[in-house]
């Protein structure tokens, strides 16, 4: 007789209050399970904790898996001040750890969730076993943040449906598998009182987008560091790699050839046979 195939492992939809913000978490924690150490995966602008859906189960067999919603995304609060810098966001973070007791904890983040991953790490190195960071490095120099400043004004617009924004995503992330897409479509988006389709993320975080860099956190990173880059991103350029190399000894980075801003989405096996190895050879805590 042939195995029964293991059930889907789903996560918990949880919240904390952070300050004054009330923060959304997904939790892969099972609980009659002996208590793993944490994993805790952090989005970008343009995506939101869900995203992760289609990877996280990989992880939970050796990890407490946990993805945070960025304080102005998916369903976390919205700053009445427009606070949405990545130190914000870092101070989120620290209240989530703070708040679960994470110690020992391994940050992967993607495009500004991987500058949140970087800050943190630069600044609670006691608390920071590894850092995994996607497609993003120390500087957000002026064009890309005006580039997003643009297409945010174009995503206020809106679409007819969430077919339509599936559509969309599909244009402007071409090598994305059709349902990792779709997936990411139907959790990002609400109904506007217009009867249009729009993003789950509050339009002013685009004030906290600003070019800056990170640097001073990036070097007081102490904790095994790997950059995981799309080949076909020009997001870490090549002398910003050579910089990171001078500054973190213990630095790893690798490129994956042909690959965009969200080499995860676009090769999930890949990406995580790089992430399987570099966790591994990390030192037992």
């Amino acid at each position: 007789m042939a195995e029964a195939p293991k059930p889907a492992v789903v996560p918990a939809d949880r919240y904390l209050t952070v300050g004054s913000l009330r923060i959304h978490f997904l939790d892969w924690a099972q609980p009659a399970a002996e208590p793993k150490p944490p994993l805790i995966l952090l989005h970008g602008i343009g995506r939101l904790a869900r995203s992760f859906d289609p990877i996280a189960p990989h992880f939970v067999d050796r990890y407490r898996v946990i993805a945070m919603d960025l304080r102005g995304h998916g369903d976390s609060a919205w700053h009445p001040q427009a606070a949405y810098l990545v130190e914000d966001y870092a101070q989120d973070l620290e209240g989530l750890v703070a708040q679960l007791d994470l110690r020992d904890v391994v940050l992967w983040g993607n495009s500004t969730g991987g500058r949140v991953a970087q800050v943190f790490a630069g600044t609670h190195p006691e608390l920071t076993r590894a850092v995994i960071v996607e497609d993003v490095g120390p500087e957000r120099p002026k064009e890309i943040s005006a580039g997003r400043s643009a297409r945010m004004a174009r995503e206020q617009q809106g679409w007819a449906s969430v077919d339509e924004l599936a559509v969309q995503l599909k244009q402007d992330y071409p090598r994305t598998p059709e349902a990792t897409l779709r997936l990411i479509a139907g959790h990002n988006c609400k109904l506007r009182a217009d009867g249009r389709i729009v993003l789950k993320r509050d339009p002013d975080i685009e004030k906290g987008f600003v070019p800056t860099e990170i640097w001073r956190f990036v070097k007081a990173i102490r904790a095994p560091i790997i950059y995981i880059l799309g080949g076909a991103s020009t997001i870490v350029p090549v002398a910003t790699q050579e910089a990171l190399r001078r500054v973190l000894p213990q630095v790893e980075i690798v490129s994956m050839p042909g690959l965009g801003h969200y080499p995860n989405e676009e090769d999930r096996q890949g990406f995580a046979a790089i992430v399987d190895r570099f966790l591994r050879a990390l030192p037992q805590p």
